[in-house]
C-alpha cells in the first residue's frame, strides 16, 4: 500500500505526479505538470508554480512560494525560522526556471533570482541575483547562468567532464 498526505483546502493542478511516501499540507497550491518525488515533504501554505519539479527527500517550509518550470534536486531543505524557535516565520521565494542544487539549504526569507542556480551542497544566506550561479558555504557567486548553460551544452555533447567551477 503506498501512503500519500494531501492536507485539506490543497489545490492541485492538472497533471501533477506526487511520487509515494511524499507529503503535502494544508492549503498549499500546486500548478499544473508539477512533479514532488517520494518522500519530499511540502508543508502548509506553500506555492508552486507549473511545470517545477521537486525531487524525494526535499522538504520546502511553510511559507515558501516556488515559481514556473524549477527544478530542487534531492534533500534540498527551504527553512522559514532565522532565530528557532520564534513566533515570526517567513518562507523562501524561488522564481521562474530557478534550479536548486541536491542538499543545498536555503534560508528564510531568501530570494532566489530568475533561471538562477544554486549548486549542491550550497548554504544560501542572501539572497541569489537572476541568472548567476552560486555555490558554497555560505553561497557566493561563481559564474553567470550563460556560463552555466554553456557548460551543460558541453557536458550532454560530448559527456566530457566540465564540472569545474571556475570561469
Amino acid at each position: 500500500m503506498i501512503v500519500n498526505h494531501i492536507g485539506r483546502n490543497v489545490k492541485l493542478g492538472r497533471d501533477v505526479k506526487i511520487w509515494h511516501f511524499a507529503y503535502v499540507g494544508d492549503n498549499t497550491v500546486i500548478g499544473d505538470d508539477v512533479v514532488i518525488g517520494s518522500l519530499a515533504h511540502v508543508d502548509y501554505n506553500v506555492v508552486i508554480g507549473d511545470g517545477t519539479r521537486i525531487e524525494g527527500l526535499v522538504y520546502i517550509s511553510p511559507g515558501t512560494v516556488i515559481g514556473k518550470r524549477v527544478f530542487i534536486g534531492p534533500s534540498a531543505v527551504f527553512t522559514n525560522d532565522p532565530y528557532p524557535p520564534s513566533r515570526r516565520l517567513v518562507g523562501a521565494v524561488v522564481e521562474d526556471e530557478a534550479v536548486i542544487g541536491a542538499r543545498s539549504v536555503v534560508l528564510a526569507g531568501v530570494r532566489i533570482g530568475r533561471r538562477s542556480v544554486v549548486a549542491m551542497g550550497s548554504v544560501v544566506t542572501r539572497d541569489v541575483p537572476p541568472e548567476i550561479v552560486v555555490a558554497g558555504a555560505p553561497a557566493r557567486s561563481i559564474y553567470s547562468r550563460s556560463v552555466y548553460d554553456g557548460k551543460m551544452e558541453h557536458w550532454e555533447k560530448t559527456g566530457a567532464r566540465s564540472l569545474r567551477r571556475s570561469p
